[in-house]
């Protein structure tokens, strides 16, 4: 299963799955940087040298299908319903595979969820998008992993609704008595080191900053380096 699928996912993520092999699709939201190479990913099942592929299930807010297929053109691609079944999230929870999957309804401009995922005792939970929302605590309550948005850094007149200061992700993961807590979709122009600095300051757990390649370990929490195998570093203060 691949969790949102963003502008230029689709190339990293052959480094570690064969794209046949994916077995279903679940977006927070319809942001393009969440959900644009969802076409992509239709095109390559359409026209894959073992053939059209058989249809699998993509669960994603309401409107998914029309918001993926404006990508083709104005008038859509119906195309998509022949290699998707698009499933409608709502807050609540439900069975995918073998993963119990929470969802809740976080704020964003847009319709947007935050997730938690267990399976065999362990847990994972991910905020998606999202600014000061109540339900994040709930999601995360004694996860073993984390994955927090955490956009802005401290600053006057941040935008309400819309991101999370990592001082705030990390205000979150010390309520929700988290296990670890991985900072991740920081912008560019902002600096990691500020960003855990800040959430190192309401957080005295593992903390981490999400990297390309990085895989966790349910079985510890700790995170390996891919291709290395070497484990991450834990200092809150690295």
């Amino acid at each position: 299963m691949v969790v949102d699928f963003g502008n230029g996912a689709i190339g990293p993520l052959q480094r570690y799955v064969d794209l046949l092999e994916i077995d279903a699709v679940l977006l927070s939201h319809l942001h393009a940087d969440h959900c644009v190479d969802l076409y992509s990913y239709s095109i390559a099942r359409a026209f894959s040298p073992a053939g059209q592929q058989p249809p699998i299930p993509v669960y994603g807010p309401a409107g998914t299908a029309q918001r993926i297929g404006l990508i083709h053109g104005i008038a859509g691609d119906e195309e998509l319903t022949k290699r998707f079944t698009f499933e409608t999230l709502e807050p609540g929870r439900m069975i995918i595979g073998p993963l119990e999957v929470h969802l809740a309804h976080v704020n964003h401009p847009v319709e947007t969820f935050g997730f938690r995922f267990t399976h065999s005792g362990r847990t994972i939970a991910y905020t998606g998008d999202t600014g000061l929302t109540e339900a994040v605590p709930g999601l995360a309550a004694g996860a073993d992993v984390f994955l927090s948005e955490a956009a802005f850094l401290e600053g006057p007149d941040l935008p309400p609704d819309m991101h999370l200061t990592a001082r705030e992700a990390a205000v979150y993961a010390n309520r929700a008595d988290a296990g670890r807590l991985i900072l991740t979709h920081l912008r560019p122009w902002n600096d990691p080191d500020i960003a855990r600095q800040e959430a190192s300051s309401a957080f005295g757990g593992i903390l981490d900053i999400a990297t390309a390649g990085q895989v966790i370990d349910l079985g510890n929490a700790l995170a390996l380096d891919a291709g290395t195998g070497r484990a991450g570093n834990d200092s809150p203060d690295a």
